[in-house]
């Protein structure tokens, strides 16, 4: 996804937190050229060549690399030299580092609700001064416009989305045993059982993930809410309307502890649920024999498969079934956008870039990406994994954004992720929840 001298990928540790730094050679020196410094359409004809940006976000590892190699084209036609960092600790740091004075240029949010923390704080752009509303119903569609804009600024731009209602599964195990893709959640528990009867452990969880641990607790909780709650009571949840200490916060919770705290379902137990980390826990759908048969994770996550799997043939996936038929077929997705911190032209220029389906390409064509971009054909998805992504989302009779990302960040990135760790470790479900409740800032 762009061209330019790019160094190897350089991990470091930085006061006990791991990141991974993704960028180019510097332009001292004249040492990278851009090929058309002035003939681009991003630049608006100025020689910006030699200039630094600098983007921090929360992708690490293989979704480094990915983001790096999507930055290339843009590098290369424009000498503007984009430096890439990632932190799994991102949702902590980025708000040290903006209250610290040390912003970063450009920040990916995987939380709009801590994108909107940081606006009131004054320490993200609005972008309404850099490109008009019609443009940007060009890039997308007015829902994701929508959930950028906050007290009338537009805070950020779209880079990517995922569709998180989404179990995986070792394809030729799964078809040798003769087991069928169920199709409502009863069918799932049955589909566990019968597991469990066969001398199997059906699921593998993992929930740790640095400073961001107790995410995929809150994940299973919003893809449950939606089935078991009017989309109503999910839209109220986000804002602070509805309380966590309720009984559809409550039932969704328990539904979850159903499959969670049973330790004949669950590899591991408890335990491996709290210290196995996130990108590491599909790896048991791929022993011999499979250690776990079942991994409930968004469509990002087989970036994390051992290499050599292929989606559709080692593993695959099916959508997570419905609960209440009332409910229909609800579709939980998540997304990361581009805010921009500080204000230069090369800045603006790397932000226009990332309101384009361009700016994804590499990634996307490497699979596992869904681009929120109006632009982006579907020629570019590169299999039918990629297009059934895609299926799941039209088909869904409901479509709501993660609800702990909407969520202001003491709440979505804060007490929402330690008190599912707290309630997993043993702490009282109401303790827990009014907790979180009474974490909610209050004007």
């Amino acid at each position: 996804m762009r061209r330019f001298k790019v160094v190897a990928m350089t991990f470091m540790v930085i006061g006990g937190l791991a990141l991974v730094v993704a960028g180019c050679e510097p332009a001292a020196d004249d040492a990278v050229a851009a090929t058309n410094p002035t003939d681009n359409p991003w630049t608006d004809g100025v020689d910006l060549s030699g200039t630094e940006v600098e983007i921090f976000g929360a992708f690490v590892d293989e979704d480094g690399r990915r983001f790096q190699a999507s930055m290339r084209p843009f590098i290369e036609q424009t000498g503007i030299n984009v430096i890439y960092e990632g932190s799994g600790d991102f949702e902590s740091l980025i708000t040290i580092r903006a209250e610290g004075g040390d912003p970063p240029d450009i920040a990916a949010f995987p939380q709009p609700g801590l994108m909107y923390d940081l606006a009131d704080s004054g320490h993200v752009m609005n972008l309404y001064d850099w490109f008009n509303r019609d443009y940007l119903l060009q890039q997308y569609a007015e829902s994701w416009l929508d959930i950028a804009e906050h007290e009338g600024e537009m805070l950020g731009v779209w880079y990517r989305t995922s569709i998180k209602s989404l179990v995986w599964y070792p394809r030729p195990e799964f078809e040798a045993a003769g087991y069928e893709v169920p199709e409502t959640w009863d069918e799932l528990i049955a589909l566990s059982d019968q597991m469990v009867a066969d001398g199997r452990t059906p699921w593998s969880i993992g929930i740790e993930s640095a400073g961001a641990t107790g995410w995929v607790a809150t994940d299973w909780i919003e893809d449950i809410m939606l089935r078991t709650a009017p989309p109503e009571v999910y839209d109220a949840w986000i804002i602070g309307e509805h309380p966590f200490d309720s009984p559809e916060v409550r039932r969704a919770v328990e539904i979850m502890s159903e499959i969670w705290m049973n330790n004949d379902y669950v590899l591991g137990g408890t335990t491996s649920i709290l210290t196995v980390p996130f990108g590491d826990a599909p790896n048991a759908l791929f022993s011999d024999p499979p250690a776990a048969w079942l991994h409930r994770q968004a469509s990002f996550i087989p970036a994390f498969f051992p290499d050599g799997v292929t989606v559709g043939e080692d593993v695959d996936f099916f959508y997570l079934p419905p609960i209440d038929a009332e409910q229909g077929s609800p579709v939980l997705t998540a997304g990361d956008v581009m805010g921009a911190m500080a204000d230069r032209p090369e800045i603006r220029a790397v932000m226009r870039y990332l309101t384009t389906g361009e700016s994804t390409r590499a990634w996307l064509e490497s699979g596992g990406f869904v681009s929120p971009h109006e632009d982006t054909p579907l020629a570019w998805y590169p299999t039918d994994t990629d297009r059934r992504y895609a299926e799941i989302l039209l088909d869904a009779d409901t479509v709501r954004f993660d609800a702990s990302d909407m969520m202001p960040g003491a709440v979505g990135t804060g007490s929402f992720w330690t008190g599912m760790v707290d309630y997993v470790s043993g702490d009282d479900l109401g303790s827990v929840l009014r907790s979180i409740d009474n974490s909610w800032p209050r004007d």
